[in-house]
């Protein structure tokens, strides 16, 4: 079992190197033996490495190195006693594409499926598989790199990483509230790991930054009302039907107070854009009476900050509740998703229920069947046939 990673890693190497050479010398004869072949050869040549390298550590460790005095300054390795929270900045190499780094990340540390990689970045399975080709060789490179395998790196390249390692905690407390898990619509244990790593970033030097704590914010504002998220049989609810008596006040007034902190500085990041947001559902005594203007506002600077189609789309959906359906599809009027959102559920799903408030019939059946087809998870798709109708066809 010590070598079932390795094993794994070998096998979607071989499968990236299939897409690349399949598509340009064709299929082999036997498809199975060449896929075995290439794993077989890229896991021995792994394991020859890693006992190499573990007799060099062994032959090292005999020795008093020390720190040189006037060397760089190591602010994580050794002070932080959190070997996730280390290695997640291994991860995110600013030599590695962004993609790639979130990736190799969420795979090899947050314990992700290609599949939930692939729904949480908006692109495809066969994508995530060479992003994480690109970050494997580009740290088979980097093996014998000062800090490479211990986790310890240069002060100034926790700095330079800091912005990465935020995302992947912001990805990994996605996954955990609304997941792409076919059996679990929520998993606590995501969230909770998401939020004792940002704290702990949080606290030290590396992590004392208004972004670091505006994303800790947000956490704890989610966080706050996760208990109310789904009925008794484990099913997800809409906000406006959530009980709001069961919203965790103690989280609530966390998420307020690292959301103040992060307003001490003159950085303003996408996370306290969404925190805002986050505030202001918590803060409202009920649905109807939340300030959906101020709501309306922090995702026209959530854009401004952080372009996305999504954010437009959000952004539709709380002018709807402001000014009325009609107004939100004037949002969206023109517009047209990307190619990496249109697959995905979600811009169809607020066309539909945005045309079934219009009484626009023909395109909120249109658009709904396309929520449907798409939708990631049984759990999500409950939850648009409640918010948006059970088509004819369905039944």
């Amino acid at each position: 079992m010590q070598y079932l990673e390795s094993v794994e890693d070998a096998v979607q190497s071989a499968l990236m190197t299939a897409l690349d050479a399949w598509t340009m010398r064709g299929v082999p004869d036997n498809p199975s033996a060449w896929l075995y072949q290439v794993a077989h050869n890229d896991l021995m040549g792994e394991l020859r490495q890693r006992t190499g390298r573990q007799r060099i550590l062994e032959r090292s460790a005999e020795e008093d190195i020390g720190t040189p005095r006037d060397g760089p300054e190591i602010f994580l390795g050794g002070e932080v006693p959190d070997d996730l929270l280390r290695m997640l900045f291994v991860c995110c190499d600013e030599a590695v594409p962004i993609e790639s780094q979130l990736a190799m990340a969420l795979k090899t540390l947050c314990g992700f499926g290609v599949r939930e990689i692939a729904l949480r970045l908006f692109t495809t399975e066969a994508n995530v598989y060479k992003r994480l080709g690109r970050a494997r060789a580009r740290f088979r490179e980097r093996r014998g790199a000062p800090g490479e395998l211990t986790g310890e790196l240069p002060g100034e390249q926790y700095t330079v990483r800091r912005p990465a390692v935020n995302r992947v905690l912001y990805l990994l407390f996605t996954e955990g509230y609304l997941s792409s898990h076919a059996e679990q619509a929520i998993r606590q244990e995501l969230c909770d790991e998401a939020m004792r790593l940002t704290t702990l970033l949080a606290g030290h030097q590396v992590g004392d930054d208004p972004e670091t704590f505006a994303l800790l914010a947000l956490m704890h504002l989610h966080a706050a009302r996760m208990t109310s998220r789904q009925d008794a049989s484990g099913g997800l609810l809409l906000l406006e039907e959530q009980d709001r008596e069961l919203w965790d006040q103690a989280g609530i007034q966390a998420g307020l107070r690292w959301l103040a902190r992060s307003a001490e500085g003159a950085v303003f990041s996408r996370y306290h854009a969404e925190a805002g947001i986050a505030a202001e559902h918590c803060l409202a005594p009920s649905f109807e009476q939340t300030r959906w203007d101020r709501v309306v506002d922090c995702y026209a600077l959530l854009e401004r900050v952080a372009p996305s189609a999504i954010h437009e789309l959000n952004r539709a959906v709380a002018v709807a509740e402001w000014k009325g359906p009609e107004a939100g599809l004037r949002v969206l009027e023109g517009s047209k998703p990307p190619t990496w959102l249109a697959g995905s559920y979600l811009w169809a799903a607020v066309l539909a229920d945005l045309h079934r408030r219009c009484g626009n019939t023909d395109d909120a059946a249109r658009h709904r069947e396309l929520a449907y087809e798409s939708a990631p998870t049984l759990a999500v798709k409950r939850l648009l046939e409640r918010r948006l109708g059970t088509s004819p066809t369905r039944g």
